[in-house]
């Protein structure tokens, strides 16, 4: 009969455990791979949203000055590609200001919140008001108070990047495996410790995600601040293209600055999720779940 110290001994024996050869995985093909398929089904659906737009302009002889078909403002782009490219520089300029100052005032707030909650409490109905409150009602008193015109566009567009940063981080820093905050209180770490240990790395993709929404934000408040302040010359960005555009009845140079700020805007979004991937791919599910 068989004891359980003879099942003890086989499983402990020396014997050399039997190999195991993996199965060769069988590669996926491209018409099934989900990286294949994030790009190739909205470029088809686009293309053929083009088409459809250029055959409907065609068929029903639309003026150009009420609708361009995309060949056309594809035209006036090419035309106009050294000031709408110089325009667009000004506008990412102003992009990048704005979202580098809320990421390190919206990273820096959500701190705030998650050490005290009376600070919590006190502060965060204003970051919601702010939030809310429309910036083309704000945008001239800043435009006012702010004497540098640049400046003060960034902080037209900060005022709209902020609240995604501040609410994904904070949700994100309290986020935090119960039973981790437990041991850590157990062990006596420090707040310091718990925030850098702890919290930041369970808030990361949380974090990454207010990051790709202000980002987006941060070039829309570049635009609605350009609009507002009514900036020409030289150094205008996309809006006062947009708008001179209108004013000339140039509708397809329009169509291409509406286009480049699109593009833009997608680019900004995707090297964001890009950067994410990046960063947390390494360690962290969060990055594997779209992974097929």
């Amino acid at each position: 009969m068989t004891t359980i110290l003879d099942v003890s001994a086989a499983a402990t024996s020396t014997a050399p455990p039997a190999t195991i050869r993996a199965r060769p995985r069988k590669a996926t093909p491209w018409a099934q791979s989900e990286r294949f398929l994030r790009v190739a089904v909205p470029a088809t659906v686009g293309l053929m949203l083009l088409v459809l737009w250029e055959g409907l302009v065609r068929a029903f002889a639309v003026p150009e000055f009420l609708v361009p078909g995309p060949l056309r403002v594809a035209q006036a782009l090419h035309e106009d590609f050294a000031m709408l490219m110089s325009a667009l520089w000004t506008t990412l300029s102003i992009t990048a200001g704005a979202f580098l100052m809320a990421t390190l005032v919206g990273t820096l707030i959500a701190f705030a919140f998650v050490q005290s909650r009376w600070v919590e409490l006190s502060f965060f109905p204003y970051a919601v008001l702010l939030q809310v409150t429309p910036i083309a009602a704000i945008a001239p008193l800043i435009i006012i108070w702010v004497k540098h015109p640049t400046a003060a566009l960034i902080v037209c567009a900060v005022l709209i990047a902020l609240f995604p940063i501040i609410a994904n981080t904070t949700m994100g820093l309290r986020s935090v495996s119960p039973g981790l905050a437990a041991f850590f209180r157990m062990q006596g770490a420090t707040r310091w410790q718990t925030l850098v240990r702890l919290q930041v790395p369970s808030a990361l993709p949380y974090w990454f995600a207010g990051l790709r929404i202000s980002c987006g934000l941060s070039l829309v408040g570049a635009v609605v601040a350009e609009f507002v302040a009514g900036t020409g010359g030289q150094g205008a960005g996309l809006a006062y293209q947009i708008l001179q555009s209108g004013y000339q009845l140039n509708i397809p140079r329009m169509f291409a600055a509406l286009a480049l700020i699109s593009l833009t805007g997608v680019v900004l979004f995707w090297a964001m999720l890009a950067l994410s991937n990046a960063v947390l791919k390494g360690w962290h599910d969060s990055a594997h779940t779209q992974e097929r």
